[in-house]
């Protein structure tokens, strides 16, 4: 079984945490090299990653691939609650990650536009839930939707994407989690 992804990829990170005790190899991608472009082309043309290849089967999308290794390795799935929680985690992701790349395409993601705004919404709303349910202490368990809120708040962080400091709950989370021994594995910096 192989993951493929690069080290920096919140997306992809959140699954090597997950797997760390699921035996796999890492394929180290760099998605804007035309050279791994072109290799990974050849299984998976929409050239998003994580991608999982297991044997003949390949598995897009980190929501899939984990769906995917609950059900291969009879791993207690998440709730409905838990579920709609990543899905409001993976929105900051999204949201994140476009003003990401128009920022890296030099397009001035400040402008007061609708799309900008938009996002920026969403991302502060999102937060301010998360720090609400940090302080209800609803991360206690290390599970995959706490791995995935690690993932997001330390890519934050690494990329200095957007000011936490309104949310010390959620720092105080990360901080916690960043002395993990498989945060510390894992860590793109």
């Amino acid at each position: 079984m192989q993951l493929y992804g690069s080290t920096t990829s919140p997306y992809v990170r959140r699954l090597r945490i997950f797997m760390q005790d699921i035996p796999h190899e890492f394929v180290l991608i760099d998605i804007f090299n035309s050279r791994d472009r072109a290799n990974i082309a050849t299984k998976n043309p929409s050239l998003k990653i994580p991608m999982l290849e297991d044997g003949e089967q390949i598995i897009l999308d980190s929501g899939l691939i984990y769906h995917y290794l609950v059900s291969k390795f009879t791993l207690p799935s998440l709730d409905w609650n838990k579920q709609s929680l990543l899905t409001s985690i993976d929105a900051v992701n999204d949201s994140l990650v476009q003003l990401f790349i128009l920022s890296r395409s030099e397009i001035d993601v400040s402008a007061d536009k609708l799309y900008f705004r938009i996002q920026r919404e969403r991302i502060d709303a999102v937060l301010a839930q998360l720090e609400s349910l940090a302080i209800d202490r609803q991360f206690e368990h290390w599970d995959y939707v706490s791995i995935s809120l690690f993932c997001l708040l330390d890519w934050i962080l690494f990329r200095s994407l957007y000011d936490l400091n309104p949310y010390p709950e959620l720092l105080k989370l990360h901080k916690q989690w960043q002395q993990l021994a498989i945060c510390h594995k894992t860590d793109p910096r």
